[in-house]
Parts: structure tokens; C-alpha cells; sequence
């Protein structure tokens, strides 16, 4: 947790930014045709408890086409009654409840982290997520990471170059062989 210095005796908690996902264990997040078919359904893998701790998601321009697109198996994900936040420099207008983010996103998010609120879901995509770990914006990393090697697809990590330390604040392992990882970052 971060903390925001108010005045001497007060202080107000800083909203973190976690990154939230599935992955193979070889590091994919989607299939060679960008399928996610080999996500496990059949429980709930901590998503109840994930989703009580945060009132806000961060999407890229393409995840946010796929949310608002119906006839998109996403679509039933679609996180009603939680803020969305679309980040983009080509999109010019979003749906109403959908506030649109361009520009320097660094500044962006430490101001939208500064307001009062639970944490925020970065859900997708890659090339949001990359320029979140390049500007050090993502505070915790959960991944579920899925007992399958797809050989192909997406990387989750593409263009990280540089190292990241992480320090684990919570594992659990699942009946299925899925393992939960929460990682707090130490940029």
C-alpha cells in the first residue's frame, strides 16, 4: 500500500494499480489465434475476492472494443458498475459512462491513483500493460497461472527490457493445478 502524506497527523491511502491475469506457464496470455479457451472456468479462483477490492479498470483501446462489442464471448465480462477508463490516442469519443485517457498517461494515472477509491484492475491489453511496467505504474502483479504450454501466442512480458524485482505477498494453489501469485513490485 502506498501512502500520500496529507499534513502531519492525517493520511489518505494511495489507490494501487494491479495487474490482473491469466497465464500459461509458459508466459502467454492468448493463443497463437488469440484465443483464451484454455482459461479454467469451473470455479472461482479468488475473482469474487479480486473483484471487491477494486471499483475501476484501466483497458487499452482493443480490450475496450471487445468489452463493448455483444457479440463477443468478452462481452460477458463486461464489469458492470465498475469506473472504465480507456487509454488512447487514436479512439475521439467512448460510451458515456467510459472516460477516455490520452496523452501522458504517467501523470494521468498518479492523479487518478491519488483520488478516493478502492484499487484499480490494468485489465488489457499488452500494449498497455507494457508502457504501465515502462512508466512503473503497476503496483501489484496477480497472475493465474494455468497448467498448460500453449508453445504460442502473446507473451504477457514482450517488450520489458529492463529488470523488475518482485516481492511475493500471496500464493495459493487450486485443486486444478492453477496457481494464484500476488507480487508487489519493486521498481
Amino acid at each position: 500500500m502506498h501512502w500520500l502524506k496529507i499534513n502531519e497527523a492525517n493520511y489518505l491511502s494511495m489507490r494501487n494499480v494491479i495487474l490482473c491475469v491469466a497465464v500459461t506457464l509458459d508466459g502467454y496470455i492468448e493463443g497463437p489465434n488469440g484465443e483464451y479457451d484454455w482459461c479454467f472456468t469451473d470455479q472461482d479462483y479468488g475473482m469474487t475476492a479480486f473483484l471487491d477490492r477494486i471499483d475501476a479498470l484501466f483497458v487499452g483501446r482493443k480490450s475496450y472494443e471487445l468489452l463493448k462489442n455483444p457479440d463477443e464471448a468478452a462481452s460477458n465480462y463486461s464489469f458492470p458498475g465498475y469506473k472504465k477508463y480507456v487509454f488512447s490516442n487514436t479512439l475521439t469519443e467512448v460510451d458515456d459512462e467510459v472516460e477516455l485517457v490520452r496523452g501522458d498517461i504517467k501523470a494521468q494515472v498518479n492523479e487518478l491513483k491519488n483520488q478516493p477509491g478502492k484499487d484499480i484492475w490494468l485489465f488489457g491489453g499488452a500494449d498497455l500493460t507494457a508502457s504501465f511496467l515502462r512508466e512503473g505504474l503497476v503496483d501489484e502483479l496477480l497472475l493465474a497461472i494455468h497448467p498448460i504450454i500453449l508453445g504460442s501466442g502473446k507473451l504477457l512480458f514482450t517488450t520489458t527490457t529492463d529488470r523488475i524485482k518482485l516481492t511475493l505477498i500471496d500464493s495459493k494453489t487450486y485443486s486444478t493445478g492453477l496457481v494464484s501469485v500476488s507480487y508487489k513490485m519493486a521498481y
